[in-house]
């Protein structure tokens, strides 16, 4: 006899057992137990229970944060385009600023208090249900340049001052799809070492004259001057318009180590949390792509330097096989920028004024809806790739 039935049959003979006297309580547990094979004592305990409503009681402690906190928490993570638990929870305070300056949240002040007091770990298993896992991974299309080589030097032997705003990683990312054959669009990505500013910029292709010209523009729209440039290998980087464009200017000029791609960690970074993970790995090689890309760069530009806060690495030790890092408490390239008080008085006052009208819930829809075009364009070009193989 099942546990289930058991309990079936307790339930139907209770109350008879409850109006019983001795004797026949006798009989109705002698009846019972041969029935159940259950002990004595444990049927009597059975037939003495009282009939209450089951109710589940939650394990563990009480919930602490309501459901509106929740979905406040919510609302601001996705505002600033999921980061982790410890980009967002230092930033947290400000995000419920900017979005209830900007009508985007009813966020009321006790909802603020406890979010003020949550921790990056309960942060973490709050919006646990609604994390997805990311995608697939790309494949390198970096072809040594062999020119000038011996002429620009290897940064781990060049004394940068990476702690000074103006010295930055730069790379390319192609959007070639699975395949590299043919043409195909290209991304120019650049960081700032120091404040963790990034700029991307959209690339006709991969030569040295296109990558140059794109590294001058980009150039222009960093808040302050560029005095040191690293990048790797790739011939789209050593190469004489380059190293001229460089002296020229007066920039350092210095590359990787060969087949070491952590020289270029910060970068690589940057390579995928914005181009990988906004723009994708499809492949684009229309004028009309390469106009709808530099759009996107252009919102990302405003979104990911003012609300996208990133931490730095400030030690790392090694306790036998375990590796044990410190960061610091995570920042806007923004705020960091403000921090390090490198800006001209007239560029504090740009930034600020770009920085009060800015809304990070409608610049994150702007980027979604180009993203739409930019994928339609896509499939437009597979779709004509596709009917002329046919033909």
């Amino acid at each position: 006899m099942t546990r289930h039935s058991i309990g079936e049959y307790a339930q139907a003979i209770r109350n008879r057992y409850e109006k019983a006297d001795k004797e026949e309580k006798t009989k109705i547990l002698d009846e019972f137990t041969k029935a159940t094979g259950l002990h004595r004592k444990a049927a009597i305990r059975l037939l003495n229970r009282v009939n209450k409503p089951s109710v589940t009681r939650r394990r563990g402690r009480p919930r602490k944060y309501s459901r509106e906190v929740v979905v406040a928490l919510k609302t601001a993570w996705e505002a600033g385009d999921r980061v982790c638990s410890k980009r967002l929870h230092p930033f947290l305070p400000e995000m419920v600023r900017v979005l209830r300056n900007n009508g985007e949240s009813n966020i009321t002040v006790e909802v603020e208090t406890q979010l003020g007091k949550i921790s990056p770990s309960t942060i973490d298993r709050m919006l646990r249900p609604f994390r997805q896992p990311g995608r697939r991974r790309s494949f390198s299309t970096t072809r040594p340049g062999s020119l000038l080589k011996n002429s620009i030097p290897i940064r781990t032997f060049t004394d940068w001052e990476e702690n000074r705003p103006g010295y930055l990683e730069v790379d390319t990312v192609a959007h070639c799809g699975d395949s590299v054959e043919g043409f195909y669009l290209s991304t120019l990505m650049t960081v700032d070492v120091a404040s963790g500013w990034a700029e991307g910029n959209g690339v006709w292709g991969k030569s040295q004259e296109r990558v140059s010209s794109a590294i001058h523009g980009i150039r222009r729209r960093f808040p302050f001057p560029i005095v040191g440039l690293d990048s790797d290998n790739g011939g789209e980087f050593i190469n004489q318009h380059l190293f001229s464009y460089c002296q020229r200017e007066h920039i350092t000029f210095t590359r990787s180590r060969s087949y070491k791609k952590n020289d270029n960690c910060h970068i690589e970074q940057k390579n995928g949390n914005i181009v990988r993970r906004v723009i994708g790995y499809d492949r684009y090689s229309s004028r009309q792509s390469l106009e709808t890309l530099n759009q996107i760069y252009y919102l990302l530009h405003l979104y990911t330097n003012f609300f996208q806060p990133v931490m730095k690495l400030v030690s790392k030790s090694r306790h036998g096989a375990r590796v044990h890092k410190v960061y610091d408490t995570a920042k806007t390239p923004y705020q960091r920028l403000l921090n390090l008080d490198v800006l001209t008085e007239s560029k504090k006052a740009e930034l600020a004024a770009d920085y009060s009208r800015l809304n990070p819930v409608k610049l994150l829809k702007q980027i979604n809806q180009s993203l739409e075009r930019l994928w339609t364009l896509k499939e437009q070009t597979m779709r004509l790739s596709h009917r002329i193989n046919r033909e």
